[in-house]
């Protein structure tokens, strides 16, 4: 069974594409056509209004992400593809590289202080991390001891 979200979009493509010029229509493989239609949501009811555009009607993100694809894959002209070729392309690159930065091993750490406000009193305290090893030698040993043991 298709998600939901995917079936109203599908219905809210198939209702856009009613709207648009039959030789752009045609531009789209039946079989992608076939797809929406066996896809969407029947009970989805979804009213275009031609004389607004996208960003004016309750069309889902999802919807949109479709129209794109298929303006890019069918209807764009060579200069145009390019262009969304290299702004997706570049788009995926600067994602990526804001996760890298995010998810970096060494900035993980980095802000781990914690600002504690106390309960009546505008007094804030401040927490941070720190690495203890004041552990014993005979605590070390035990703990060796215990671990070749236990096996």
């Amino acid at each position: 069974m298709i998600d939901i979200k995917y079936a109203n979009a599908y219905s809210e493509v198939l209702e856009i594409l009613k709207y648009i010029p039959i030789e752009d229509y045609n531009r789209i493989p039946n079989s992608r056509i076939k797809l929406f239609e066996t896809n969407h949501n029947k009970e989805y009811i979804f009213k275009y209004n031609p004389n607004k555009t996208l960003e004016e009607q309750n069309v889902s993100k999802t919807a949109k992400a479709i129209i794109a694809i298929l303006f890019r894959d069918y209807w764009a002209t060579e200069l145009q593809k390019e262009k969304i070729i290299s702004k997706q392309n570049y788009d995926r690159m600067k994602l990526e590289e804001e996760k890298r930065d995010i998810y970096n091993s060494n900035n993980l750490f980095k802000n781990n202080e914690k600002k504690i406000i106390l309960d009546n009193t505008k007094q804030e305290q401040k927490l941070t991390l720190i690495e203890i090893n004041n552990i014993h030698w005979y605590k070390k040993v035990w703990r060796f001891l215990t671990r070749f043991f236990g096996k």
